[in-house]
């Protein structure tokens, strides 16, 4: 079997008993890349003499004991808008071209010290802001089941390059199912943790509120076992939460019995699509014979969910990025008088048409007047949806529920209607909204041969419970490798 075909945690484990070195690891990766980026353009940037020159330092380490962790030596790939010092990060965007952090997110940070090799930096919507990685200032990235559809987003480029085997695995950010969207169009495993388990320092942010960092990943295994080593306290992030444990491995157990979930009826109107309906509802089924008690219930307030999101999440877009603005760092206009107009210019032709819509709407709900009428409203929706999940968690365990309406959409389709890209989203803003911790496995194919996503909701600080039922699942199903790995080509070509 080819190195990147196996999982992280299976990777480590050659890794740690020195059957294959760290250096074949990491070469097996960039052999991958060459042979598949052309098509994907998962990548925004590749580092190859770094990354081996870190694999070198890691197997003199894992030689002298001092690295034994289950993915030291791994090849991974991080978000655009992580930072890494001595990476190029841009989320994207050509605001902050020539940008290079002159330090490491925390999240990055524990990855190196558990000796994970870090390859490069993947593409993404820009400034996490959209849903299929078609607004990404570097080009659009392609799905490996299919090059004409969209990877998803906003972290299309990190799961576009697990499900493509160009890494073991990757990390992005979920503001508002960016992790766990893009994980279900491209056949892969993607996690979203409580907020604050994560430290948010080092993530150049969207909504502050909303943002939260999390693997992507071949199985669930490998992401409880990155989700142990990258959760925990940091005293540089002021919402990071201190939690009494951070054991999640300990719930890959196969075993359902008694589990109660719930099957939000709301989730399941017009608007779904009856592949997608069918593949999730026989996913619980399939948990049902295993010993689930399973019922469908309704949560409400569904319909409210995206208005309050997009309004919140743009207000605190338009505050965050106005840093950005051509003073100290990232892209200035070549030609201004006078520094408003220099801002003007810079913004102007720095930034992307969905960020300024974004931009825009969250200047607007914050301005004087509006500010009660659209964004006091939005919070106290967002309260009362926080009720109707605490209800729902009254009585189950779980929420099952779809990642997203269809499966990946063509290229091009989805910008046509902001509007309609914005309600692809339904099924995974309320976790973000919320909270919530969220995982997303693979379901099924429709029969254009594009993956399903199944998604497991939780109670706040519930992962256990919420990997619990994803492995449970995927030990039915199992995991499917993308035509691109099994041909070296996409079914379209």
């Amino acid at each position: 079997m080819e190195l990147m075909q196996l999982t992280a945690t299976e990777l480590g484990r050659k890794l740690s008993k020195g059957e294959v070195s760290v250096r074949e690891a990491v070469e097996a990766a960039f052999a991958q890349i060459e042979r598949v980026e052309d098509t994907l353009n998962s990548f925004v940037t590749v580092e190859k003499a770094a990354a081996l020159e870190r694999a070198e330092q890691v197997q003199r380490f894992m030689a002298e004991g001092k690295l034994t962790g289950p993915l030291a030596g791994v090849p991974i790939a991080v978000k655009d808008n992580i930072c890494v010092e001595g990476l190029p990060t841009t989320c994207s965007s050509r605001i902050l071209e020539g940008f290079v952090p002159t330090y490491t997110a925390e999240a990055v940070n524990k990855l190196l010290q558990a000796g994970a090799v870090v390859i490069g930096k993947t593409n993404m919507d820009e400034f996490a802001m959209g849903s299929t990685t078609e607004t990404s200032a570097c080009g659009i990235t392609r799905n490996p089941w299919n090059t004409t559809h969209v990877p998803g987003g906003s972290s299309g480029g990190s799961c576009a390059a697990v499900a493509a085997e160009e890494c073991s695995f990757a990390i992005g950010s979920d503001t508002g199912g960016s992790i766990r969207q893009p994980s279900a169009f491209c056949g892969v495993t993607g996690l979203k943790p409580t907020y604050g388990t994560i430290s948010r320092y080092g993530l150049i942010a969207y909504g502050s509120s909303l943002d939260q960092i999390g693997p992507i990943a071949k199985d669930i295994t490998d992401c409880a076992t990155i989700l142990e080593i990258i959760a925990g306290h940091d005293p540089k992030d002021s919402t990071s939460v201190k939690r009494e444990s951070y054991d999640f491995t300990s719930a890959l157990v196969d075993d359902v019995k008694g589990l109660r979930i719930g099957i939000p009826r709301d989730y399941f109107i017009d608007g779904l699509d009856y592949e997608v309906k069918q593949a999730v509802l026989l996913a619980a089924e399939e948990l049902k014979r295993k010993g689930a008690i399973v019922e469908d219930f309704d949560l409400g307030l569904v319909e409210y969910a995206i208005p309050a999101y997009y309004i919140i999440a743009s207000a605190e877009a338009s505050s965050n990025l106005a840093r950005f603005d051509g003073v100290k760092y990232g892209y200035r206009a070549k030609e201004y008088k006078g520094l408003h107009n220099m801002y003007k210019k810079t913004r102007s032709e720095g930034f992307g048409w969905e960020v300024k819509r974004r931009i825009m709407l969250g200047s607007f709900v914050l301005s004087s007047g509006y500010y009660d009428a659209y964004y006091n409203k939005a919070l106290k929706t967002k309260a009362l949806i926080k009720q109707a999940f605490d209800k729902a968690f009254g009585n189950y365990d779980v929420i099952l529920a779809p990642v997203a309406p269809t499966t990946a959409p063509e290229i091009g389709k989805s910008l046509q209607d902001p509007i309609q890209m914005y309600l692809g989203d339904i099924y995974t803003i309320s976790a973000n909204l919320v909270g919530l911790p969220g995982v997303s496995v693979p379901c099924g194919t429709d029969t254009k041969g594009l993956p399903i996503g199944v998604q497991f909701l939780g109670n706040c600080f519930q992962e256990k419970t919420i990997i619990r039922a994803a492995y449970a699942l995927e030990q039915i199903r199992g995991y499917q490798r993308c035509p691109i790995c099994e041909k070296g080509v996409s079914r379209d070509e």
